[in-house]
């Protein structure tokens, strides 16, 4: 499955260097409803969830990517307003987790229906994968990766690249500043077959669309 993660162009150019994405931490996203799809309008429910998902928060992170990176609201939200870099990644699709999004809670299931019994198994990929409704321009795909998984650099967690994550793509925000053929050069010195490109904004339609002036290695303003 070929996805799409958009970031800085520091960022970007640190994780093309170093061969590794940084693994997100559920206490640092920008949903605070992460993990909290449930329904808890009964209190009993309510410190039961948050131990669980302080529990696991501990040790497992995620890696979150949407399956285009056409949409102009990501790139204003995720991409630097414009100005940074997209990686575009295949990724194993039996570890891919699609989101699913709803405009209702989901109802809580515990083992034998006791809270204090813990949340079920199978209900917690549930939690991992619904979000709100509004979120659905995301086209949101995750990977759900345990933190011993990753290496640790000043404090954050960082997963390395490799067959399971396999850099194919760079994409160049509309309004980035870094030339082209920089970070063409960058990524030839270390991969074999990554596209580098240029993207802009669409003439005609709300979206982002490749740079043809800068398509099949060409840089040129006539092309």
């Amino acid at each position: 499955m070929r996805v799409y993660h958009l970031l800085s162009s520091q960022n970007a150019l640190s994780d093309i260097s170093l061969k590794r994405l940084r693994i997100s931490r559920y206490g640092d996203l920008n949903d605070p409803f992460e993990l909290f799809a449930g329904n808890l309008g009964d209190k009993r429910y309510r410190q039961a969830v948050r131990s669980w998902k302080d529990e696991f928060n501990k040790t497992k992170g995620l890696m979150c990517f949407s399956k285009k990176w056409e949409n102009p609201v990501l790139w204003s939200h995720y991409g630097a307003k414009h100005r940074g870099i997209c990686l575009g990644f295949d990724i194993n699709d039996s570890f891919a987790i699609p989101i699913e999004y709803s405009d209702q809670r989901l109802p809580v299931e515990f083992e034998n229906d006791d809270p204090s019994k813990g949340i079920k198994e199978d209900y917690v990929r549930r939690l991992v994968c619904t979000k709100f409704e509004h979120w659905r321009y995301e086209d949101e795909v995750r990977l759900i990766v345990g933190l011993d998984e990753g290496t640790v650099e000043d404090g954050s967690y960082f997963y390395p690249f490799s067959q399971e994550l396999e850099l194919r793509e760079v994409v160049l925000g509309p309004l980035c500043q870094i030339p082209i053929e920089a970070v063409r050069s960058l990524v030839a010195s270390i991969y074999q077959g990554v596209v580098v490109r240029k993207a802009r904004l669409a003439f005609k339609w709300f979206t982002v669309v490749p740079d043809e002036r800068f398509e099949n290695g060409r840089s040129r303003e006539d092309a």
